[in-house]
């Protein structure tokens, strides 16, 4: 278990004198089996020269500058990251509207398994791009992380996985036998997903055989990865870190 730890004031540097300038987002579309994923960009789409990296969004989708401020992150760190808009549009009309947490949580049940078998042909997708430099990366927020943890769990296709304030879907059963090399970013004031359900996915990984980090930032509430704070940039660091020592190790086997 690793406390917040301090970026370097190079890398801030970095990061701050490219912030007033937004990264310009490219678009293009994944086929999958029963519909098309339409997949976000901070590098021209087709370049392989640097490991990537899918994002999964929380519940309220890519809208948080934030995005653009982990796509500048990324690459910097030398990664390309890509929104992978698992939820479509009637999904997050759907989600604002539901009223009441139960009610959110029932639709989830009822688009989950679509939800985790689109994001599966995404990745699909970017391992088997020519030129790809090796596996693919998963980077998962909140309701993003639940769907990134079931696409993983026993998936030896994914490079690495961060896993921001969050856990397997609710009513997840399917026995866990492995998982991809893990990191887990914690907001230590998070009552959405408190701090013992990071200490759980940390037992299971340790039981797995890993012994993944788990970073926790001292006051940090359930949304703090998105939020323009110190805490936040450190954590997109860190992350970026973390998935630039594994993805240029991963390969294709």
């Amino acid at each position: 278990m690793r406390p917040f730890i301090g970026i370097t004031i190079a890398l801030l540097l970095a990061v701050l004198a490219e912030s007033a300038f937004a990264l310009p987002r490219q678009s293009f579309t994944v086929r999958t089996h029963d519909a098309n994923v339409t997949v976000d960009c901070f590098a021209p789409c087709a370049d392989t020269t640097h490991p990537a990296v899918l994002i999964l969004s929380g519940s309220k989708g890519f809208g948080a500058p934030a995005y653009d401020e982990i796509g500048k992150t990324f690459r910097h760190a030398g990664l390309n990251a890509y929104l992978v808009h698992f939820l479509t549009q009637t999904d997050l009309s759907a989600i604002d509207s539901a009223g009441s947490s139960a009610a959110r949580e029932k639709y989830y049940a009822s688009r989950q398994t679509q939800w985790i078998a689109d994001v599966k042909s995404v990745l699909a997708y970017f391992n088997n791009r020519p030129g790809a430099p090796g596996k693919a990366g998963m980077l998962g927020i909140s309701l993003g992380a639940e769907i990134a943890l079931a696409t993983s769990a026993n998936d030896a296709d994914i490079g690495a996985l961060v896993i921001v304030d969050g856990n397997f879907p609710d009513g997840y059963s399917q026995p866990v036998h492995s998982l991809p090399p893990l990191l887990l970013i914690w907001g230590g004031a998070d009552r959405t997903f408190p701090l013992p359900v990071g200490l759980g996915l940390q037992k299971l990984a340790r039981q797995l055989g890993q012994d993944p980090d788990l970073e926790i930032y001292k006051g940090g509430a359930h949304a703090f990865f998105l939020k323009p704070m110190p805490q936040a940039r450190a954590a997109h660091w860190s992350t970026a870190n973390f998935l630039v020592s594994q993805l240029s190790a991963s390969g294709k086997p």
